[in-house]
């Protein structure tokens, strides 16, 4: 194994838990649009003030913004990760960005508004 597959393998969690899969963790929130053997896609959807429960993205993803909202990432143990207030700039509407698996985390949604992502998770590639 190569120094930089020990270290990627280092950065991801041994195992991730099925219960914490964000369908089966926070179902409110996570709706399943579609899957197969190469990609599963969600519709995430969190109302201002709600929260979801602690769960799980075991796959990176590609997200399509549908709207936007602030919000807190906590970790499972309830400390702060990520405070979208705090990022260099927001991302407007009909955005696509790149996220990589994301350990067990809760979100907030701090703002007045839905956070609405489509999200895309890549589970394999496709066999060249």
């Amino acid at each position: 194994m190569s120094e930089e597959d020990k270290n990627r393998k280092e950065e991801q969690p041994v195992s991730w838990a099925k219960e914490l899969d964000a369908l089966t963790a926070a179902p409110g929130h996570h709706k399943l649009l579609f899957e197969n053997e190469f990609v599963r896609v969600l519709d995430t959807c969190i109302p201002p003030g709600e929260m979801t429960a602690v769960h799980t993205h075991q796959w990176p993803a590609s997200l399509y913004i549908l709207s936007w909202s602030d919000f807190i990432r906590y970790d499972a143990d309830g400390n702060v990760l990520l405070d979208s207030t705090t990022l260099p700039k927001t991302p407007p509407q009909s955005t696509a960005l790149w996220s990589e698996p994301l350990a067990p985390h809760a979100l907030k949604n701090t703002g007045t508004k839905e956070l609405h992502i489509i999200c895309v998770e890549i589970k394999k590639r496709k066999d060249r």
